[in-house]
């Protein structure tokens, strides 16, 4: 159970980071407001991808929370080895 839900939060952080980092770059790249610079799909666009970023954020903070009641020692388990 513990590890499926590990799992299926790894491969939720794996798709969340591209998304996030696409919104980032073009909101940083343009300044200004949230959509400054984009043609009206565009800005669409972005606020919809905004949108599902902070939802899946909430979401791996939530299952996060469990985890941590679950299994209290998952982090040091599933950290990336240096």
């Amino acid at each position: 159970m513990v590890a499926t839900i590990i799992g299926s939060l790894t491969g939720l952080i794996f798709a969340l980071i591209p998304i996030v980092a696409i919104v980032m770059h073009y909101k940083y790249k343009y300044g200004g407001g949230r959509t400054s610079g984009f043609t009206e799909e565009e800005a669409r666009q972005l606020e919809e991808l905004l949108y599902i970023a902070d939802a899946m954020a909430e979401r791996i903070k939530a299952l996060e929370s469990i985890l941590d009641a679950e299994a209290p020692d998952w982090r040091e388990q599933h950290e990336p080895k240096n």
